[in-house]
């Protein structure tokens, strides 16, 4: 199996690689937050320790000023000391056996990324696999979404060319790999 894997989807490379998040050279990455913004384990965790203070007193002011984060939406902040310019933040839905709006809300959690992203004029954007960890959502339910949601996204002219789904594990990066494969068969 091919470890990097690329769609091309109207003007835009959508490719999915394993590695660390917090490296990636993309305009915004997307942290999986939790809805207080302040950090916490997994991607998030990592996401503060790399980026330094300045992402926790932006996320700090946006919770002041709008409250908690919903699932399902987004905010922007400085991606402090990475290489990336911009921290997009999203909190998705914790697994509840996918009866309670879980699917909309892991497919608005990436919508709303990307449309922060676009509404910021960023060009390029990279994704963890939001709520797959300690939220427990089924990896192979979540790619699917992942990959449609941001395949549709796409669909529109915006000023994001560049989607890079960056997975921790060889076990999330072979669901997405062959999830990407189904996708690029249903479409010819």
């Amino acid at each position: 199996m091919n470890d990097n894997l690329a769609y091309t989807v109207n003007q835009a490379i959508l490719s999915i690689i394993q590695g660390d998040i917090t490296t990636q050279a993309t305009d915004a990455i997307v942290n999986a937050a939790n809805s207080g913004l302040m950090g916490g384990g997994g991607v998030d965790g990592a996401i503060h320790r790399a980026g330094g203070p300045a992402i926790l007193e932006e996320c700090k002011q946006i919770v002041a000023r709008q409250g908690r984060l919903p699932a399902g939406q987004a905010v922007i902040t400085t991606a402090g000391n990475m290489e990336a310019k911009h921290v997009i933040h999203t909190v998705g839905p914790i697994w509840h056996g996918g009866s309670q709006g879980e699917p909309e809300l892991l497919a608005s959690a990436y919508r709303e990324s990307l449309k922060v992203a676009a509404e910021n004029n960023l060009s390029s954007i990279s994704f963890p696999s939001i709520s797959t960890g300690a939220y427990g959502y089924p990896v192979d339910k979540a790619s699917r979404i992942a990959l449609k949601t941001v395949a549709t996204f796409l669909q529109k002219t915006t000023s994001i060319k560049e989607v890079v789904f960056v997975l921790f594990d060889n076990r999330t990066l072979e669901a997405y790999n062959d999830t990407l494969w189904d996708i690029k068969g249903e479409k010819g």
